[in-house]
């Protein structure tokens, strides 16, 4: 599970600006750690970011398997808290990924490298739709649907699944070439 302080420290820290130092009103400047560090660095964080989305998948999985296991009653607070836990994960690492992104399209000049991001993030975002609307037909008051449509949602993760590794290989590849 992705804690707190780990989340913290992936987030952009703030610190004070020169208005501090000019007696201007105070403002807040946003630092971004990774700034100044070489593509390969960038690239090994995004490899980071998908290592803590995976552990919050399987967060997300077990907290739906105890969820369906420790009913009737449900325990429907103790899931909405692991998924509100969960969602925060992926929002922060959502937004460490789409500021790499900017920082390969823009200071960094490689838009090859900043397309894999952007893709990356797209099936990121259609993995877990996905698999939010499989746990959602997979409650209780839902189960015995359409087991076809169920299927197809599985296979759909398990396409999304390959073609985010794939994404990953290139751009490990790609970046190797343009260092």
């Amino acid at each position: 599970m992705i804690t707190t302080e780990a989340a913290a420290e992936s987030a952009v820290p703030a610190v004070l600006g020169d208005a501090e130092a000019t007696g201007a009103p105070e403002r807040e400047q946003l630092v971004w750690p990774w700034k100044d560090a070489a593509i390969r660095a960038l690239v090994q964080r995004i490899h980071q970011l998908q290592a803590e989305r995976a552990q919050a998948f399987r967060r997300l999985e077990e907290g739906h398997r105890q969820y369906l296991s420790s009913g009737p009653p449900y325990d429907f607070p103790r899931y909405r808290s692991t998924v509100h836990e969960v969602t925060q994960a992926f929002a922060a690492a959502s937004r460490e990924v789409l500021a790499v992104e900017a920082e390969l399209a823009g200071p960094r000049a490689q838009p090859l490298l900043a397309s894999h991001v952007r893709r990356l993030q797209q099936l990121e975002e259609t993995r877990l739709a996905t698999v939010a609307l499989l746990q959602l037909m997979g409650t209780p008051e839902l189960t015995g649907q359409d087991s076809l449509q169920m299927h197809q949602l599985k296979m759909k993760v398990i396409k999304t699944m390959e073609a985010i590794s794939e994404v990953l290989q290139d751009l490990r590849f790609d970046a190797e070439s343009a260092e």
